[in-house]
């Protein structure tokens, strides 16, 4: 068959251990053979980081800027270990959060449901996804040890040199603990108007959730910022499309959600958003069914999955060691920049190719073909069979010819 051509370059992200050696047999098996694909590429992994002092990061997310659409490999986090095992000259940032930053992006995550994996909370029929905001709480804070006793202050100083506020957090009567957080109005606009918008482009409804009731002056901000956004910019399309804006307290959220039938956005703080969305992913079945898409407020996409590198397995094939590792979320990673791609530049067939790419991985899946991890949920009526991941990949490619 003639591949299908592409007008605009994706920007493509490449990342790190068992995820990267994926990456290129994704691209080798179900993307080069029937596509004549086109990116601007970028190597972030923590060699190349390493080397160009974390530019690379950052002109990975300026280039997102300049094309609107991008994929991303998984890739490492340094800490402290991994710093002596790459011989680091610093603990570089997360990649992820350096992007974040750049694009001023909400990430949305989503579990990819396959009949015969059904979610461990039997009444969810629907995915829910997770909005999470990504700037600031403690990703950003500003922590003390503290020795002794003595008294904490809160101070703000204006630019103007006064001082305000000078609260007393604590009179410390020993050693302790603190931790300063904080956030900005204009990232919280930019999260509100992402997930309004994608709750009306996916006609989905949106549920957001603080501690207002707790945190008065901080939570409540963002309860203010969402329903003045709302009022002013959204409700009448919402209501237009029946959709509905909801909010309540986090920990009435969490209960209303697992009574839920799912098939919601739910927006979360940045912390909130992190641990939910590990809980809604592990729920729904597994981390590697689990899709990530960061979208800005100007209209910039970049897919990922939302796993990790999968450290042990890259260590299992280093040793030459055959590895069962679950591609499935980098597979929609590609699919989804894919389909946007085409979307943007009114390319029909790249976006039917992405369509059939994702049934594809669905249909071989319920055949009873799958990666180890998902052998232990399977609750099909095809006998499970487990095979390693390049089996896996070619079973996909199987399916996609047959539509092709």
């Amino acid at each position: 068959m003639e591949k299908i051509k592409m007008t605009t370059p994706l920007v493509e992200m490449d990342g790190d251990e068992m995820t990267r050696i994926l990456w290129q047999n994704i691209k080798d098996e179900l993307l080069l053979p029937y596509i004549d694909l086109k990116t601007e590429y970028y190597d972030l992994g923590l060699p190349v980081r390493e080397e160009t002092k974390d530019q690379i990061t950052t002109d990975a997310a300026l280039a997102n800027k300049k094309y609107g659409v991008a994929v991303k490999c998984a890739t490492i986090t340094p800490n402290a270990q991994r710093v002596q095992e790459y011989n680091l000259s610093k603990m570089w940032k997360s990649p992820n959060g350096t992007i974040r930053s750049i694009l001023d992006g909400t990430v949305f995550r989503a579990p990819i449901m396959v009949n015969g994996i059904n979610p461990v909370v039997k009444n969810w029929q629907q995915p829910i996804t997770i909005a999470r905001h990504a700037y600031g709480d403690v990703y950003k804070n500003v922590e003390f040890r503290v020795p002794g006793p003595g008294k904490a202050v809160l101070n703000y100083v204006s630019e103007d040199g006064n001082i305000q506020s000078n609260q007393t957090i604590c009179d410390f009567e020993g050693a302790g603990v603190i931790q300063g957080l904080h956030n900005k109005d204009q990232s919280i606009t930019s999260f509100a108007h992402a997930c309004f918008q994608y709750a009306l482009s996916t006609k989905q409804d949106l549920w957001f959730s603080t501690k207002d009731t707790i945190s008065k002056i901080y939570d409540h901000n963002f309860k203010d910022i969402f329903y003045d956004i709302y009022a002013r910019c959204y409700e009448q399309q919402f209501k237009e499309l029946g959709l509905e804006f909801f909010y309540t307290l986090i920990d009435d959220a969490v209960a209303r959600v697992i009574r839920s039938k799912g098939g919601f956005i739910w927006a979360l703080k940045n912390y909130d958003g992190d641990v939910m969305s590990d809980m809604v992913s592990t729920a729904f079945g597994s981390l590697a069914m689990m899709t990530s898409v960061l979208v800005s407020p100007e209209g910039n996409f970049e897919y990922e999955a939302a796993h990790g590198t999968v450290t042990r397995h890259y260590y299992k094939y280093l040793k030459g060691e055959e590895t069962s590792t679950n591609p499935v979320a980098t597979i929609f990673a590609w699919s989804g920049a894919l389909r946007k791609r085409g979307e943007m530049d009114g390319l029909a067939d790249l976006m039917a190719f992405a369509d059939k790419l994702e049934a594809s991985v669905i249909e071989t899946i319920e055949s009873g073909i799958m990666t180890g991890d998902l052998v232990g949920l399977w609750e099909g009526e095809a006998p499970a069979q487990k095979v390693n991941s390049v089996d896996f990949l070619k079973a996909i490619r199987g399916k996609l010819e047959a539509k092709l």
